[in-house]
C-alpha cells in the first residue's frame, strides 16, 4: 500500500508553492544581509572598544545564522517527512 499526500486535491497548490519559495528566498535574502550588517557591528565595535555594540553584533550574527539554518533545514525536514511518510 503506497500512502502519499494528493497536491492535486485542492486548487491553487501551485501557488502555494510558489508563495511559500518566495517567503523562503524571503528569509533566506533578509538573514544573509542580517549576518553582513552584525559583521560589520561586531567588528567596529570590537576595533572601537564599544563592547556592547560588539555583543549586540555578534548575538545579531549567531541569530541571522540561526534563522538561515532552520529556514534551509524546515524543506529538508518536510522532504524527509514525506519520504518517510511514503514508507509507511
Amino acid at each position: 500500500m503506497d500512502i502519499f499526500p494528493d497536491f492535486e486535491g485542492l486548487s491553487g497548490i501551485a501557488e502555494l508553492r510558489e508563495i511559500a519559495g518566495a517567503l523562503l528566498m524571503f528569509v533566506l535574502v533578509v538573514a544573509v544581509l542580517m549576518v553582513i550588517v552584525s559583521a560589520i557591528c561586531w567588528a567596529v565595535g570590537s576595533a572601537g572598544g564599544n563592547y556592547q555594540m560588539a555583543a549586540k553584533g555578534r548575538v545579531g550574527v549567531l541569530v541571522a545564522l540561526g534563522a538561515a539554518i532552520l529556514a534551509g533545514g524546515g524543506v529538508a525536514w518536510i522532504n524527509w517527512l514525506v519520504s518517510v511518510g511514503e514508507q509507511l
